[in-house]
C-alpha cells in the first residue's frame, strides 16, 4: 500500500507543473464547499470523519458501508441571488466490498440580460454550472481506505458553453484506537475537453490537499489541520495592475515567508454536545488573506460555523460562512438513510437495499 502511494504522489508532483492556479483557472466553481459540514470546517478538509456523506463527495476516501442508502440535500443561498443545489447518494455492495456515490452540484446564477458589445439587447439567458460525479471506496487491512472519484463538469453562459472531465483519488490512513485520522487528496486531475466558443484551452483548478484529524480522549473535542494547494508554495493571487493601480504591493514568489506558509493551512474544530449534536468551526487563512480590504472593516473574514442535529432518522445541519466586510451565506442540508423510508420489497433485497 505505502508503495503505491508513493508511486501516485511522484507520477502526481510530475504533473503539477502542467496545472495552473486562481483566476487562470477554468471550473473555478470545483473550489466550492458543497455540504454545510465541509463549509463549517473552514471550506476544505479531507480527514473529518463523519456519517455525512456529504464529505465523501469532497474526498473519496471518506466513503464508507455507513454511508450506504445515505441522502444528502443541501440548499445553499450564495451571493447576488446565486442559488447552489446538491444531492448526494451512497450505497455499498456487499459482493464488490465496494461502497459507491453519486452525485450532482448545481449553480443557477438566476436570469441575465444578454447584450453585444454595443450594448444592444437580445434578451435573457440562464447561466449555469454543474459537475455530476460517480465514486468509488473499498477498504484495505484494518486502518485504511482508498477512494476515487469521476466528474463531468459543465458550464453553460448563454451562447458560451464548456465542458470537462476529472477525476478525485484520496487515501486515509484511520487509528480509532488513538482517535486519529490522516489523508492525501489528489483532486481536480483533468482537462478541459470543449473551449468556450473556441477560446484557448483552460487548465482545471488543480489541488494537492493533505489533512490530520484528533479527537481527544477525555474530552468532547476534535481538532483538524489542513493543507491546501501543496503543488506550489506561493498561492496568493497577485494582480499586479490592480494592485500597482490601489496602492496595494505585490507578492514576490521567490522569497520564502511564514505569511506564504500560513495562506495553505485551514484550522477546525468540533465539539461534541452528547450522542446527538455537533457544534463546528473553522479558518481559512487565504480567503482572509485574499478578500480583507485594508485595514480595518474586515471583521470575521474566512472564519465559518455550523452545527448539526440528529433527529432519529433525520440529520439536519447548519453552515454560515464569512467572506467580505462581514457578509456571509448560510447553508442548509439534511441526511437521511433512504432504506428506512422506502423499501423497495423483493428488488431491494437482491440488491442489498
Amino acid at each position: 500500500m505505502f508503495l503505491r502511494f508513493t508511486i501516485l504522489f511522484l507520477l502526481v508532483s510530475g504533473y503539477c507543473s502542467a496545472q495552473v492556479l486562481g483566476g487562470l483557472s477554468v471550473f473555478n466553481f470545483l473550489r466550492l464547499s458543497n455540504t454545510p459540514q465541509l463549509t463549517a470546517l473552514g471550506g476544505v478538509n479531507i480527514s473529518q470523519q463523519s456519517d455525512d456523506i456529504g464529505l465523501a463527495f469532497n474526498n473519496p476516501a471518506l466513503l464508507t458501508p455507513r454511508m450506504h442508502s445515505q441522502m444528502n440535500a443541501v440548499f445553499n443561498d450564495f451571493y447576488g441571488g446565486i442559488k447552489v443545489f446538491h444531492l448526494s447518494l451512497g450505497y455499498r455492495n456487499e459482493k464488490l466490498k465496494t461502497n459507491f456515490l453519486w452525485g450532482l452540484n448545481y449553480f443557477n446564477y438566476g436570469s441575465t440580460t444578454e447584450t453585444d458589445a454595443g450594448g444592444n439587447v437580445f434578451g435573457k439567458f440562464r447561466p449555469t454550472d454543474w459537475v455530476m460525479q460517480v465514486s468509488a471506496s473499498r477498504s484495505y487491512l484494518e486502518k485504511w481506505n482508498y477512494g476515487a472519484a469521476l466528474k463531468w463538469i459543465s458550464s453553460n453562459y448563454g451562447q458560451f458553453r464548456s465542458n470537462g472531465i476529472a477525476t478525485d483519488i484520496g487515501v486515509l490512513f484511520s487509528d480509532t484506537t488513538r482517535l486519529f485520522s490522516a489523508s492525501f487528496l489528489v483532486k481536480n486531475l483533468g482537462v478541459q475537453l470543449k473551449r468556450y466558443n473556441n477560446a484557448e484551452q483552460e487548465e482545471l483548478p488543480f489541488d494537492l490537499q493533505a489533512g490530520i484529524t484528533k479527537r481527544l480522549e477525555k474530552a468532547p473535542f476534535s481538532f483538524s489541520l489542513t493543507a491546501q494547494r501543496l503543488q506550489q508554495f506561493d498561492i496568493l493571487y497577485n494582480d499586479t495592475a490592480f494592485n500597482n493601480e490601489n496602492g496595494y504591493g505585490n507578492s514576490s514568489s521567490n522569497k520564502f515567508s511564514f505569511d506564504k506558509l500560513l495562506n495553505h493551512l485551514i484550522l477546525s474544530t468540533t465539539i461534541y454536545i452528547g450522542d446527538r449534536v455537533e457544534v463546528q468551526g473553522g479558518y481559512n487563512f487565504i480567503r482572509r488573506k485574499e478578500l480583507n480590504i485594508g485595514n480595518a472593516g474586515n471583521g470575521m473574514n474566512g472564519f465559518s460555523m455550523g452545527a448539526g442535529v440528529k433527529l432519529g432518522k433525520l440529520s439536519i445541519r447548519y453552515a454560515r460562512s464569512y467572506y467580505q466586510h462581514n457578509s456571509a451565506f448560510n447553508q442548509l442540508g439534511l441526511n437521511m438513510k433512504l432504506n428506512e423510508y422506502f423499501g423497495l420489497g423483493k428488488f431491494g433485497e437482491r440488491i442489498g437495499w
